[in-house]
């Protein structure tokens, strides 16, 4: 028996009302995209004052209301808050009868799949799964990059074509993705796109150190065509002192971080371990150049403590190469350059994340709900 009610032409009108409850950078910025799609935004939730001014200028004329209220006037409901107020507003949003039977109830996380909604879905809800794999920064050029970006889909197999037909309207790609599975994809875009803004920073203000004026014109050349070669080549494309076993250079490194920068050398220390895995067990890296390098990188980290194993000459490190943990993505969801706010969510009102829920920020691609 199929437990989902249909959701053919005949039982759904062609257009639907959409209602958004967390208007933080997410949200705003799908509703807009349905909008183009011919779809009809009618309500926005939102406690903050940056919500607000969000609100404002991706929906104008929406009305701001209470989640509960979203979801009476609305016949797909984008759930777009940070993901550990998410069950909580479910749970919150059934138990109150806010849920109405038939309504396309829709999340934006990266770490979850459909069964964070099953309240809602017990309460006749139609739960889909849609992360945009893409950093988000709360403005209009959030709808335009929204062309062509990929969303992980996980939804009930009775609901696949319409997850799929709504990613589509809103100008994605859906990549389906396995309940199981949402937790390590997601940690696979925090790893890719929020840490990655994590090094930039970080050697940006290296590089300020350095003397450097103007870091960035410096960096963005060099990055870009790392970027492009790693998602070209993979591993192939690692260069550098450690792809190489110049064990001197990568000592003076991290003398010279030792100085300058203390709290830089534990990441620095890891990154090459790592590196140097990847690159032994891809063939760059020199059996018989990799023991001096190796004894480099076992030196002690910033706090004096040990920096971890080392691999040996003729293998690779115990590290065990990038490890996976836990967002979203989203979000994942880390700011680009010049985003006008700062990353993360936003101030709340106090008080339980029941139909009240704070909003999110996150891509949470991700890429939070974007970011990845």
């Amino acid at each position: 028996m199929n437990p989902y009610p249909s959701i053919e032409a005949q039982d759904r009108p062609a257009r639907l009302t959409v209602g958004v409850v967390g208007a933080g950078r997410v949200g705003p910025a799908l509703a807009a995209s349905l909008q183009l799609a011919g779809h009809r935004p009618v309500a926005v939730s939102g406690v903050s004052d940056a919500s607000v001014r969000r609100a404002a200028e991706l929906l104008p004329g929406v009305p701001l209301v209470t989640p509960a209220e979203v979801l009476a006037r609305a016949d797909l409901v984008l759930l777009t808050v940070p993901d550990d107020a998410l069950a909580d507003l479910v749970s919150g949003l059934a138990e109150t009868g806010a849920v109405r039977p038939g309504q396309l109830l829709v999340h934006t996380s990266g770490r979850f799949g459909t069964a964070v909604l099953d309240p809602a879905t017990r309460a006749g809800a139609l739960p889909l799964a849609l992360h945009p794999a893409m950093t988000f920064t709360g403005t209009s050029v959030d709808v335009q990059r929204l062309a062509g970006c990929p969303f992980g889909v996980t939804a009930p197999e009775e609901l696949r074509m319409a997850a799929e037909a709504l990613v589509i309207e809103m100008g994605g790609e859906p990549e389906w993705i396995a309940e199981s599975a949402r937790p390590l994809y997601h940690a696979a875009l925090a790893i890719g796109a929020n840490y990655l803004v994590t090094l930039v920073a970080q050697a940006m203000e290296l590089l300020e150190k350095a003397g450097v004026r103007a870091p960035d014109r410096m960096l963005g050349p060099l990055l870009g065509a790392a970027l492009d070669n790693v998602l070209r080549s993979g591993d192939a494309a690692l260069t550098g002192p450690v792809a190489r076993g110049d064990a001197g250079t990568v000592a003076a490194h991290v003398a010279e971080l030792r100085k300058h920068a203390p709290q830089a050398v534990g990441g620095y220390l890891a990154m090459a371990r790592m590196t140097a895995d990847r690159a032994l067990a891809h063939g760059l890296l020199k059996p018989e150049l990799a023991e001096e390098l190796l004894d480099v990188l076992a030196g002690p980290a910033a706090d004096g403590g040990a920096a971890g194993p080392a691999a040996s000459a003729g293998g690779q490190a115990p590290s065990g190469g990038p490890g996976h943990d836990g967002d979203e993505p989203t979000g994942t969801d880390a700011d680009a350059p010049g985003s006008p706010e700062p990353t993360g969510p936003e101030p709340t009102d106090t008080g339980p994340p029941r139909p009240d829920s704070p909003d999110s920020d996150s891509p949470e691609p991700g890429p939070h709900g974007g970011d990845a």
